[in-house]
């Protein structure tokens, strides 16, 4: 089990709950976007929240922000120590820093004492992008020059009697990606944040994720996690819950299975499937629905389910634990099943 680190008034490592994280893509000066950006981020389920920083007027956007915002911010420094120093003072609550391009090991001890003077966590974040020049001569396989990047700069930390590190190994390339933190897991018990850095856009960002993130996932390693999608931040955060919903790390949600559909289906099994799950979007408990397209697919395949559906052209049923409760027309199948649902619902409650 990993190291149990506070991020203001969220916990990771130690068995928590896996963090979902997102970065905003607003000018981080511009405060009311970036607020605006944050507001969203929350709502879609963000547990952690980054900005990046690269000039000296973001870093004093840092102090206003915080105090309008309710989930823990991270500052993204690259370059420049001094601006993570100047975003600690103003209030953030994390700070990541890239070891390929932050500077000498002085700049690295400069911050962390800032940091450790505010027991301001810092997270080590190594890309395959951005390795330092000395490890990158040396002609490593790619995970193995992400982890002995990561391994040079805990060590440093800790020779300064700092614990509060989170450690993230990023790769473009899922294998080196997974290989490289399998591989440092074994090395340190600090929390580990995951990602596949640059992973792209709409389906092939979000494949290239949840191999790389689930794979880890499945092998119990990873105590936060970020979708890097090249889309609106708020998709990252609806990927990274699916991801843990579909890997059971995340349960107070309603889950919906559906059917892929085939000749045997006489509805538009697509549309209804949505507007099942944006009647059931609001219930925040462990539910599991299912939508299918026949009989063949209906109580049998879907016994386990709380509450379920199996459409047919005139007639339709209604079913509960693998048993039929009513058979209902078409027409109103939607109507009916809201009935139903309140009644599941109530039932749990008692």
């Amino acid at each position: 089990m990993t190291k149990e680190i506070a991020i203001k008034n969220i916990k990771i490592g130690g068995g928590n709950k896996i963090a979902v994280q997102s970065m905003t893509n607003t000018k981080t000066h511009d405060i009311d976007r970036t607020i605006e950006q944050i507001y969203c981020l929350e709502k879609a389920g963000c547990d952690i929240v980054r900005v990046a920083v690269p000039e000296i007027k973001d870093a004093k956007a840092i102090c206003e922000i915080v105090k309008q915002i309710n989930i823990p911010l991270c500052c993204d420094i690259h370059f420049d120590y001094k601006l993570a120093i100047a975003c600690i003072e103003n209030g953030a609550h994390k700070i990541r820093f890239n070891p390929g391009n932050i500077g000498e090991k002085e700049n690295i001890e400069r911050l962390v004492f800032a940091a450790r003077d505010r027991n301001v966590p810092i997270r080590i974040g190594v890309n395959s992008g951005s390795i330092e020049k000395e490890i990158l001569k040396k002609n490593l396989a790619m995970h193995i020059a992400l982890v002995e990047s990561a391994l040079k700069n805990v060590r440093i930390l800790e020779d300064l009697n700092f614990d509060k590190i989170v450690i993230s190994v990023k790769s473009a390339d899922v294998a080196s990606t997974v290989k490289a933190y399998r591989e440092i897991s074994k090395k340190f018990n600090y929390p580990l944040h995951l990602g596949v850095t640059e992973s792209g856009f709409d389906l092939a960002g979000t494949v290239k994720s949840s191999l790389g993130i689930g794979a880890l996932l499945l092998d119990g390693i990873g105590d936060t996690l970020r979708v890097s999608l090249t889309d609106d931040p708020v998709k990252e955060v609806e990927v990274g819950k699916e991801i843990l919903r579909a890997l059971k790390k995340d349960t107070d949600y309603c889950e919906i299975i559906s059917c892929p559909t085939c000749s045997r289906c006489e509805i538009d099994l697509n549309n209804i499937a949505r507007k099942v799950k944006d009647i059931t979007k609001d219930i925040k408990k462990p539910l599991k629905i299912a939508v299918m397209g026949c009989i063949v697919n209906g109580p049998g395949e879907a016994e386990a389910c709380d509450l379920g559906i199996a459409g047919a052209k005139e007639k339709s049923i209604i079913f509960k634990g693998g048993k039929v409760l009513k058979t209902v027309s078409s027409d109103c199948l939607l109507d009916e099943f809201i009935i139903e649902l309140k009644k599941v619902l109530k039932e749990k409650e008692n």
